[in-house]
């Protein structure tokens, strides 16, 4: 900031570099929105739509009747086994009671007990049958599940199979549908390079200023920050193409710049004492000052010498005497700070 400049006018000026960021961070926030939703302009690709839809649709049907076959027989097998569990512990009780009334039999060898101990007999062999239905339902069951887990696995390895077989296809189509995203995103955000790099050369300087680069920080986010993530793999040569380009632009301009600044400081240089400075801005003029550097070449000089009156490199004034007060004072100021009366060389 120039310390020629008004206080009012260095908070003006900050302000409006604030309104510059602002309209920035407006701008990068819509534009960020733009650049996300232009992902839906093409539709999503999924790996199923590249295989064969007829064999791929037989197997997710053979896949879903197979797991609910096994879901089925496992509830099945689950309420057989429990069937079994009660049918063998009936089993089991009646053959512990069994053999201790057999044991009490054998004891008193009581003959009008022989009916009774066939009856016995044929109540445990039923509780046995009962047992041994429980237990063919429970391997049933099992057989069931055992099947469905087969078909299913058979399936699950057939949709593998056709996904795998369909991944080439899949790939090539997602390249190519990054390729034409990266491409609208491209078509948006180069041409808003473009654009700020005429406003920076035309406008940067323009009483909106603030606007253009508010607009020049926006284009360079969105063609830098915006566009970077989604460049696929082989889009990287854009960024370095683009980046080589702008680099000569910006490097050429710089050196171009430079040899006509040279060319106008030996121009200027050869130009009388008052006439250079008519030719230099009260402020620029001041602000150079303010930097310890000569006004007119901006080679360093030793303002602090109070026998610095003019710039030893190119001869131009740096301090003369007011008319009124006879005062040291700078050059380049309107009036003189010691008596206030306008500044004016002595003859």
């Amino acid at each position: 900031m120039s310390k020629a400049l008004r206080l009012s006018e260095k908070w003006f000026q900050r302000g409006l570099w604030l309104v510059a960021l602002l309209f920035a961070g407006f701008l990068i926030g819509l534009g960020g929105k733009v650049v996300d939703n232009l992902n839906l302009v093409e539709a999503p690709l999924q790996l199923q739509q590249f295989t064969d839809r007829q064999q791929y649709g037989a197997a997710e049907l053979a896949l879903k009747e197979a797991e609910g076959t096994r879901e089925e027989a496992q509830a099945a097998l689950d309420q057989a086994r429990q069937k079994h569990k009660v049918a063998e512990a009936n089993s089991r009780t009646a053959r512990e009671t069994f053999d201790n009334w057999l044991a009490t039999r054998q004891a008193t060898m009581r003959p009008e007990q022989d009916p009774e101990l066939i009856a016995r007999t044929r109540q445990l062999d039923a509780l046995k049958a009962e047992e041994r239905k429980a237990l063919a339902a429970v391997q049933a069951q099992e057989q069931r599940q055992l099947d469905a887990t087969q078909a299913r696995d058979r399936a699950s390895a057939r949709i593998l199979a056709l996904e795998s077989e369909a991944q080439g296809r899949y790939i090539r189509a997602m390249q190519l549908r990054e390729l034409r995203v990266f491409g609208y995103r491209l078509a948006l955000t180069l041409p808003l390079l473009l654009v700020a790099g005429w406003l920076w050369k035309t406008h940067r300087k323009s009483t909106w200023w603030p606007f253009v680069w508010g607009f020049i920080f926006f284009a360079l986010f969105a063609f830098f920050v915006e566009l970077v993530p989604y460049l696929p793999s082989y889009g990287g040569y854009v960024r370095y193409v683009v980046g080589i380009l702008l680099t000569v632009v910006v490097g050429r301009q710089a050196i171009l710049g430079l040899q006509r600044y040279l060319e106008r400081q030996k121009a200027a240089e050869a130009l009388p004492d008052t006439e250079r400075r008519e030719n230099l801005g009260y402020d620029t003029a001041l602000a150079r000052m303010g930097k310890g550097v000569c006004p007119g070449c901006e080679r360093q000089v030793d303002l602090k010498d109070p026998k610095m009156d003019f710039c030893p490199h190119c001869g131009i004034g740096l301090f003369n005497h007011c008319t009124a007060c006879n005062a040291r004072k700078n050059a380049f100021t309107r009036f003189c700070y010691s008596c206030g009366t306008p500044a004016a060389t002595k003859p």
